[in-house]
């Protein structure tokens, strides 16, 4: 005779998750009941989430800034603290915003700012195929999407027309990757985490152009963390843009903002 299961109840959720590690066991487990359709698809999330998998990915979605963005098997998660630096970014964009969301992911960042702006000209990049999939389903109607590196793939008539820089680049040293919780550095594209010897090349690049494709008063914004700061400012600063630091103790986030002089 077949023996089955019983059902998963909340409480053997909890268990399962804390088990396995999940400091916010509880909070899991609700999500996986909401987000299962059946007993047997209910089990299959768990064993995915037990067996490390982000609980985003496991959900195919995450929510950021009051949005639920999809979020597929291989793409870097939007981090809760980049909340911040779109906030800082809704401040500084003006009437009719020309936006560019670089190393987009899933491109949360640009739905999120063209959300909570009227009449935004979007355009967003990444380098990962993976990426740009996802971003493309996120943004929708909202804006373009295009794949290649940094700047290379945007319309060339975009130079000195953008108003927000959105760039959420990789900022983790090389040498710490190996050090970054297993769910990212085992789930997460190795090119959405590396910043190179200090963290900062990736930054580096960008700024170097940044200045060209900023409108007179435009406004690079870039994530990076408290002890990358005052290095990240000075990079900023030497490109000639007016550079300053910002901080959410809240939520642990620092981002530097570079603005071109009118």
């Amino acid at each position: 005779m077949q023996e089955f299961a019983p059902p998963l109840t909340f409480a053997t959720l909890v268990t399962s998750l804390r088990a396995a590690g999940c400091v916010f066991a509880e909070d899991e487990a609700e999500l996986l009941l909401s987000a299962s359709a059946d007993p047997a698809g209910l089990a299959a999330m768990l064993e995915r989430r037990v067996a490390g998998l982000p609980l985003e990915h496991v959900l195919g979605w995450a929510e950021f800034c009051g949005l639920r963005i999809a979020v597929d098997p291989g793409v870097f998660v939007p981090r809760r603290r980049t909340e911040f630096l779109v906030r800082q970014a809704a401040a500084l964009a003006p009437d009719r915003a020309v936006v560019v969301d670089l190393c987009c992911g899933t491109g949360a960042l640009g739905r999120a700012l063209a959300s909570s702006l009227r009449d935004v000209e979007l355009h967003a990049a990444d380098v990962e195929p993976a990426a740009v999939r996802c971003a493309r389903r996120n943004v929708g109607e909202l804006g373009t999407v295009y794949e290649g590196d940094l700047f290379a793939p945007l319309p060339r008539a975009l130079r000195g027309r953008v108003d927000v820089l959105l760039a959420n680049v990789p900022y983790v040293p090389t040498e710490d990757v190996g050090l970054l919780p297993a769910e990212a550095r085992i789930h997460e594209p190795r090119v959405a985490l590396d910043g190179g010897g200090d963290g900062l090349d990736v930054m580096r690049r960008v700024v170097a152009e940044a200045a060209d494709w900023l409108v007179p008063g435009g406004s690079l914004l870039v994530e990076t963390s408290e002890r990358q700061a005052a290095r990240a400012e000075e990079t900023v600063g030497s490109s000639g843009l007016l550079a300053r630091v910002v901080v959410s103790e809240e939520l642990y986030a620092t981002v530097v903002v570079g603005t071109r002089p009118r």
